[in-house]
């Protein structure tokens, strides 16, 4: 079975699961390199790689959960589950690159009092280069099935391989440095770890801000509330739609709208109306729309009382 013919849940169950066994690996592997290369850089890395797991099984149980249909207790379904996942994928994100600051000024701090870093062994160097290139690779892959199966937590993941895969260049830069001009020229691995860290904290925040636009129901972009009320009224029959509302629920976006049609109209054919308009918004919005209509009768002109 391709990538392409899996269902949702089991494209991100899979993306989730392969990057769950890379992180294991990578982790490891960084962290007998940082032990054996006597580099504290690459030791940090490793944990940050650690971090990584946290993440995975978040989406692993929030997925399982917000894929779940709606029941007495959930009128509008579980998506909003997803979200939650992405806001706490943010929160680690934030956790990871607060730390990295932390330790990139304190050896600052340390250097300006006399004390240099350890200059790291070549495995170190080494370790840092795999780590970027699979980690990069991974979040190319992670983000990509997150876009196509239109998972937040999933791309929200990717972007905790990509702080990784930066992580590790400021890494390498550093570890790099100290090899290969020594002196005080060391000072360059807390450096490159602190603009890492803003690098993690700006990814961090947008996807805390993606996360809490969503769980607070802040309204779509004014530019998809303009094309959902150009699909609703592209039949002649509706006038005047207004009173529009729309929010996301994880994967799905809720519409409620209210419309006038000719007060002659019968049931039937009012119910009709709202029927093509209700595919209409799920044919450009996924079947996983959730649309509610309001109907009323258009306005008549005023009577011309004038003799």
């Amino acid at each position: 079975m391709t990538e392409r013919t899996l269902g949702r849940e089991q494209a991100i169950y899979r993306v989730t699961w392969i990057g769950f066994a890379v992180n294991l690996v990578l982790s490891a592997g960084k962290l007998a390199a940082g032990i054996w290369g006597h580099s504290a850089a690459m030791v940090a890395d490793a944990i940050h790689s650690v971090s990584d797991f946290a993440t995975d099984l978040v989406v692993l149980l929030f997925v399982r959960v917000s894929a779940k249909p709606r029941d007495d207790d959930h009128d509008y379904g579980h998506g909003k589950y997803e979200t939650l996942a992405t806001l706490i994928i943010g929160v680690a994100l934030a956790g990871v690159g607060i730390k990295l600051l932390w330790s990139g000024g304190t050896a600052i701090r340390d250097f300006t009092r006399g004390l240099l870093p350890t200059q790291p062994g070549v495995v170190a160097l080494w370790a840092a280069v795999v780590s970027i290139v699979a980690k990069e690779a991974l979040y190319r892959y992670t983000a990509r099935v997150g876009r196509r199966v239109n998972s937040p937590s999933v791309v929200a993941n990717a972007w905790h391989h990509r702080s990784d895969a930066l992580s590790s260049v400021g890494t390498l830069v550093g570890i790099g440095c100290a090899d290969f001009l020594g002196g005080g020229w060391r000072l360059a691995d807390p450096a490159a770890a602190i603009v890492v860290a803003l690098l993690i904290l700006r990814v961090a925040w947008q996807l805390m801000k993606m996360g809490m636009d969503e769980l607070l129901e802040k309204s779509l972009p004014r530019e998809q509330e303009e094309h959902i009320l150009s699909l609703i009224a592209a039949d002649p029959a509706v006038a005047s739609p207004h009173n529009l509302r729309t929010r996301r629920i994880g994967q799905n976006i809720a519409v409620e709208v209210h419309i006038r049609v000719d007060g002659a109209m019968t049931v039937t054919e009012s119910h009709r109306l709202t029927v093509d308009i209700e595919r209409r918004l799920r044919d450009a919005y996924g079947e996983g729309t959730i649309v509610s209509i309001h109907v009323e009768p258009r306005k008549q002109p005023p009577l011309n009382e004038s003799k």
